[in-house]
């Protein structure tokens, strides 16, 4: 096993496989239930911008979002952090932080929180720099989380995507708004 080194300290390469790729894409109900939320949560939070489907967002009457694994490894960890009694706002701040992130990059880090603000820790040194410091009060191990959700969703149906085709567009009522304010 190779290790990498990132500001001196060692990394480990991922010790398994992070889910399917990006060509592959789960509806609603599946997404609801891997992710362990309903589907006014994933609506709510896909309407406010808070974890948009990446694949195909819906548009207009019908049609149907799809979610990559990436997406619903994000809405499993908002899940946790909601369940820990952090505040939506919060949540939204730690989320903004791993928006751009891949999902192996994202299962390299665990979350550390005091119940309000959310630390991102890459190496054990860190967590326990946070809770020998008093910040830490809990912490989510995200390489458990892609583990147990690698393993959960294979189960369950998916759709593949030409990606070419699976471009995310403004809903027409939105394109519409767009078109009169201008």
């Amino acid at each position: 096993m190779e290790h990498n080194t990132l500001n001196g300290a060692y990394v480990q390469e991922s010790l398994f496989d992070v889910g399917p790729g990006d060509e592959v894409g789960y509806r609603v109900p599946i997404a609801c239930q891997v992710a362990g939320i309903t589907y006014r949560q994933l609506d709510y939070w896909a309407r406010t911008d808070l974890v948009k489907p990446s694949i195909r967002n819906a548009r207009g009457s019908g049609s149907q979002r799809l979610y990559s694994f990436r997406d619903i490894l994000v809405l499993k960890i908002v899940k946790r952090l909601l369940d820990t009694g952090i505040s939506l706002q919060n949540i939204r701040l730690a989320v903004d932080r791993l928006r751009d992130r891949g999902v192996n990059d994202i299962a390299e880090i665990t979350l550390v929180s005091d119940g309000t603000t959310v630390y991102e820790c890459r190496s054990a040194d860190e967590v326990i720099d946070l809770l020998g410091g008093g910040q830490g009060v809990f912490g989510i191990a995200v390489p458990g989380i892609v583990k147990e959700l690698s393993g959960t969703i294979a189960s369950f149906p998916s759709e593949r995507v030409d990606l070419d085709d699976a471009v995310i567009g403004i809903d027409e009522l939105a394109a519409r708004r767009a078109r009169k304010s201008s």
